[in-house]
């Protein structure tokens, strides 16, 4: 929280606020972390059971039940808003914790409306035809699903800037490393809670069963998200923000604008390239999103309550890599070199995942869903620790918002394109596995593209001309 008896402007003034702040210690990195372990636990329920059920037990179109979902991503350039908003305005008397609270309640309020709106959308498909009323289902889930990107938005872009406030550059990597295996340890907690919860669904059970159960879930996990929320940050922010003494522009008539941030985000050349690459390569991860369930239940032949256990088994494997490559391959290789050696690991477990299709053997996938999660652990870590490097404190909502852009655009296009290659798939390929095995190989050829932009991202040019040129803008813009 700010402390306005300070002049930002004070050098001197402000090494005395920053001493007189306390830094945050494991304890509170680790109830940061709730947070994002609550968002993991709501990623379980989008992307690991309603995606499953549209489309095996509603038989809801791969495109149409992917594109909805994906809706929530598609409305990500607010992101950069919201960042802004909570760089220059307060919600609740806070700059970033109000934020979180409220966004925090209207996804948890939204997720359960968006589940009715998918049983009336399965309903009116039940003739066999698609009409009107079909048409009128798919839109509004599309608008139910687009709100509830609005409000992951609204809490989660100032979180991540709230994590710049209370860290320095000497405890920032922990925080962050802790923080996002948090978010690893929400998937995990996620799939076998919601396991466990939709156990009692049979493979082919009667469709008023599952939707018993489903409505059930999706009462109880999202008030327990919210309640993660709430714990994860209250007191946090005015004990430890340091952003009253580092920005310019607290408690000036005069803040930085939509229009101002954005010719920040246009400073460095080396913004653009580390934009495009977090788009592709985030593309070319999260691609089976919206095919792994169905995958698992088709050619695997497993129940809904297995299929949502693969999220268990990638999300390990991920909070393996994002440990391993933390402690010990990101400080041998380098932040660059790591996320490179992610990319290409990523791709070869990509065939391997095609293979255990093969075999039809569910510990096969399972066991490559691990070392896939791994790779993907290795790879984040290492873009993480870019996207850190490639961000000014000046502007941390900001910069944090337009990286939570890209990689929430991938995420909505990585759905909705998953979803197209597996139709495309089915339609001109003879086999599920053939089909499946489509949407595996594009995300590898994917990887491929995301190493040769990775070459181009220079930290030391972004340091060197970025910050002087963001300095320049909001000097001109703030005297």
């Amino acid at each position: 929280m700010e402390t306005s008896d300070v002049s930002p402007n004070s050098e001197s003034n402000q090494s005395v606020t920053d001493l007189s702040i306390p830094k945050v210690k494991l304890p509170v990195m680790f109830r940061l972390g709730l947070f994002q372990m609550a968002l993991g636990i709501m990623s379980i329920l989008t992307l690991g059971v309603l995606n499953r059920v549209m489309i095996e037990e509603l038989q809801v179109p791969a495109l149409i039940a992917a594109g909805t979902i994906a809706m929530y991503q598609f409305v990500a350039p607010v992101r950069v808003w919201f960042g802004q908003m909570s760089d220059s305005k307060t919600l609740l008397g806070y700059h970033r914790t109000g934020y979180v609270w409220v966004g925090a309640a209207l996804f948890a309020i939204v997720s359960f409306f968006a589940v009715q709106v998918v049983w009336q959308l399965g309903f009116s498909l039940r003739s066999g035809s698609w009409t009107t009323q079909t048409s009128g289902w798919v839109a509004l889930l599309a608008l139910m699903f687009a709100l509830y990107g609005i409000a992951i938005s609204a809490s989660s872009t100032p979180f991540a800037a709230l994590l710049v406030d209370v860290s320095d550059e000497d405890n920032r990597s922990k925080l962050v490393g802790i923080v996002w295996s948090m978010l690893m340890v929400g998937i995990i907690i996620g799939a076998i809670m919601s396991s466990g919860l939709l156990k009692q669904i049979a493979l082919d059970a009667p469709l008023e069963q599952v939707q018993a159960q489903i409505n059930r879930l999706f009462l109880i996990v999202p008030a327990i998200a919210f309640g993660l929320c709430l714990l994860s940050t209250v007191g946090v922010e005015k004990k430890y923000s340091r952003y009253g003494t580092r920005s310019t522009v607290v408690d000036r008539e005069d803040k930085i604008t939509l229009g101002m941030a954005m010719r920040v985000l246009t400073a460095s050349r080396q913004t653009g390239i580390f934009f495009t690459f977090l788009l592709i390569m985030s593309i070319s991860l999260f691609m089976q999103d919206a095919v792994l369930e169905p995958y698992g239940g088709e050619v695997f032949r497993m129940t809904i309550a297995q299929t949502t256990t693969l999220n268990a088994f990638f999300g390990t494997g991920t909070l393996l890599g994002l440990s391993v490559t933390g402690f010990l391959i990101a400080p041998r290789l380098g932040k660059k070199n790591t996320t490179k050696l992610g990319c290409i690991a990523v791709a070869v477990c990509l065939v391997i995942i095609i293979l255990a299709g093969i075999t039809a053997n569910p510990k096969f996938l399972q066991w490559s869903l691990i070392l896939f999660g791994f790779a993907s652990g290795v790879t984040t870590t290492g873009a993480l620790s870019l996207m850190l490097d490639l961000t000014a404190a000046e502007t941390a909502g900001t910069f944090i918002g337009a990286w939570g852009l890209a990689q929430a655009l991938a995420r909505a296009l990585a759905t909705v394109s998953g979803g197209a290659v597996l139709s495309v798939g089915k339609t001109i390929l003879e086999t599920p596995i053939l089909a499946y095995g489509l949407v595996f190989a594009t995300q590898a050829v994917g990887m491929v593209i995301a190493l040769g932009l990775l070459a181009r991202v220079n930290i030391t040019e972004f340091q060197q001309n970025a910050k002087a040129a963001i300095a320049s803008i909001l000097e001109s813009e703030l005297d």
